[in-house]
């Protein structure tokens, strides 16, 4: 079959750029390899709702996002936060309310500092281009934990920096490069605003789950949306690129956007091979590491001792929790995550041993009610074969520097789009459909020069 365009992955971005696409008179294919769409938005139910295993928030300063929830009819609501957090730092459980506990004068000084120091630095960081940026060799040729050791003092700062890092990116500081995590930063808004719920980038809820987004327009493509197909080779002629799948299936298409994280992109084979600096790319962006925990219980409990179901742990399986609870049902939730280490620790454990590490953790935190959920689930993101890991691929250093041109950069007739390509909240919802419109405009100027050039 001959299409303008093939696309490979289901994702919002594919998704989002296939609707785009078709809007603009272009006739598309979306090639899934599983069987569902979504790619990281995974929604399923859990005792009286159905709650989210993948993406899940809605920030006030993502306009693409709140647009499409509500072009197609997703009803919103608030992030509940109300009462007190939990820290578990050393064994030690503290209370406090606010976006950082009391630690120590030191500490609270070096945090009143790092944040001045970080808001400054990233607006040296050209959101397009951060190799470029003025100090970019520099950034980039550390990691963020080098940096960490270098800049700050005390322990309450550090394991701050560190819990962000997990929460944000799902990974260690030893991870990330500087450069990227500033990146990152930029990209979001700024560090307050990647970290809080009002005002912030959690402080909004999709009613029903946020895979809906990605259904409804699967939905609206009808049949351009083709489950159960790996892609396995893109070859390319001077007119058209023929797009392969598991079962065989040949589609040809002018252009190809392939709408998957760069470490998948990656092991699609390419016939001629990519240029050398986007294979080293692919090689040097794995995936966030990243286990999430969902449990349903009777009433809130939590709520009722007055806490906010907040919670931070240095250690443990739950490194990050949140309230879960769904207003529409009114069913009671808890939602936590093993980020970075933690995800690479418990991922070797099994399920049942998870499932008791977690709610043996809560019970610590919360008390004993949570030892008993009406429903328990739990999303491996590492060992999913489609996605190895979440939320999204990362930088390490030197990687940006060498290698993060080709972000972009188009391979011939092959596009590149998802979330790790945004320019603008890099890692989220919002950051995948930022770009679906930049690469729908490539892909359509590139159209519009193919149709325009002499036959061959």
């Amino acid at each position: 079959m001959n299409v303008d365009v093939i696309i490979v992955g289901a994702g919002i971005a594919g998704l989002a750029a296939a609707r785009q696409l078709v809007d603009q008179g272009r006739s598309v294919m979306v090639l899934e390899a599983q069987e569902r769409v979504g790619g990281r938005l995974l929604s399923t139910q859990v005792a009286g709702a159905r709650l989210d295993l993948g993406g899940q928030w809605l920030g006030p300063r993502q306009p693409r996002l709140a647009r499409l929830a509500q072009e197609l009819g997703v009803a919103t609501y608030p992030q509940h936060h109300a009462g007190i957090k939990l820290l578990s730092w050393q064994g030690r459980i503290r209370r406090f309310r606010g976006e950082v506990p009391w630690l120590s004068p030191l500490a609270l000084f070096e945090l009143w500092r790092l944040e001045r120091r970080l808001n400054r630095m990233q607006t040296l960081v050209p959101p397009d281009a951060p190799w470029e940026a003025p100090h970019a060799a520099e950034w980039d040729g550390q990691s963020l934990e080098t940096w960490k050791r270098k800049q700050l003092w005390s322990k309450g700062s550090r394991l701050f920096v560190d819990l962000v890092t997990r929460a944000v990116i799902t990974s260690e500081p030893c991870d990330v490069s500087l450069l990227y995590f500033l990146t990152y930063l930029r990209s979001g808004t700024g560090l307050r605003h990647l970290i809080s719920i009002p005002d912030g980038a959690q402080e909004s809820r999709f009613q029903g789950g946020a895979q809906q987004l990605a259904e409804r327009l699967a939905d609206q493509l009808g049949d351009r949306v083709k489950l159960r197909s790996p892609v396995r080779a893109v070859r390319q002629s001077l007119s058209t690129s023929e797009v392969v799948t598991d079962a065989g299936e040949r589609w040809l298409a002018r252009r190809v956007i392939v709408a998957l994280p760069p470490l998948l992109a990656g092991r699609i084979y390419y016939d001629p091979a990519l240029p050398v600096r986007r294979e080293q790319l692919t090689a040097r962006m794995p995936m966030g590491s990243v286990i999430k925990y969902v449990a349903a219980f009777a009433r809130p409990f939590w709520r009722e001792a007055g806490l906010s179901g907040e919670a931070f742990c240095d250690a443990g399986p739950a490194t990050t929790t949140f309230d879960d609870s769904d207003p529409g049902s009114g069913q009671a939730a808890l939602v936590g995550f093993s980020d970075g280490a933690a995800a690479r620790h418990w991922g070797e454990w099994g399920p049942n041993e998870r499932r008791q590490a977690v709610l043996g953790e809560w019970v610590r935190l919360f008390g004993r009610e949570a030892a008993q959920p009406l429903d328990f689930v739990e999303k491996n993101w590492c060992a999913d074969s489609w996605s190895r890991g979440c939320y999204a691929g990362v930088a390490g250093p030197g990687v940006l520097t060498a290698w993060g041109p080709a972000l972009r950069e188009p391979c011939g007739r092959v596009h590149w789009a998802g979330t790790e390509t945004a320019t603008e909240w890099l890692g989220y919802i919002e950051g995948a459909l930022q770009s679906a419109e930049r690469v729908v405009t490539e892909v359509v100027a590139a159209l519009t020069v193919d149709a325009s050039a002499p036959s061959a």
